[in-house]
């Protein structure tokens, strides 16, 4: 029998919660107007980051990379009644997608969508964060993470995505890109980091929760 990891994603996908109609058309057009569908989370991901933020229930959510926006709702679901997303991104063509599907959905007014530079953002941000969920620029990573970490609660989440880099991080000696340097670094820096909790998952691209003691 042929297992392959797009055998064992699909069968995964198959009994896992399914996308609601608002996710599937969002995936539909993120795959028709971008150029790079593929930065989006995707369906069984969108699951992981649901279920993760329902079961910590939080007030506040801070997203760093927008995207088109199917992390950010998958995020929102798990938001307290009076409870607030705010997602970051400067790229301007994919944050009217974004938008667009915010208004939509059950958590428009929930979701405060800020465009600018992350890192001159982020120690603007007056708020304590229950959550934080890093998938933008990779070479920024390990400050996101510095940027962010001061402003998260005890017992908070770091959630970064991508931290497999295609399995690029796995072989050094051939892969000196500064992408997979860049986030190889910050995978040594979460690992040895004594302040948190941590799991690396083989989820998609790679995926670290983060738990701050």
């Amino acid at each position: 029998m042929d297992v392959n990891l797009d055998n064992i994603t699909a069968y995964c996908t198959r009994h896992s919660d399914s996308e609601d109609d608002l996710l599937k058309e969002l995936a539909r057009q993120t795959h028709l107007k971008t150029l790079m569908p593929r930065m989006f989370s995707g369906h069984l991901q969108g699951v992981f980051l649901s279920l993760i933020s329902q079961l910590a229930k939080p007030d506040r959510i801070l997203e760093i990379g927008t995207f088109t926006g199917y992390s950010a709702l998958c995020l929102a679901k798990g938001l307290t009644e009076n409870g607030k997303l705010i997602t970051l991104d400067n790229n301007l063509q994919t944050s009217l997608i974004a938008k667009d599907f915010f208004s939509k959905s059950l958590y428009k007014n929930k979701i405060e969508f800020i465009s600018g530079d992350a890192p001159k953002i982020i120690p603007t941000l007056a708020y304590t964060f229950d959550l934080v969920f890093i998938d933008a620029d990779k070479k920024n990573y390990a400050l996101y993470y510095d940027l962010v970490f001061d402003k998260l609660k005890s017992g908070g989440l770091i959630i970064a995505d991508n931290v497999l880099w295609s399995g690029k991080v796995l072989d050094l000696a051939t892969n000196k890109d500064k992408g997979t340097l860049n986030m190889q670094a910050f995978n040594e820096k979460v690992a040895n980091d004594p302040r948190v909790e941590k799991v690396m998952l083989p989820l998609r691209d790679g995926i670290t929760l983060i738990r701050k003691k």
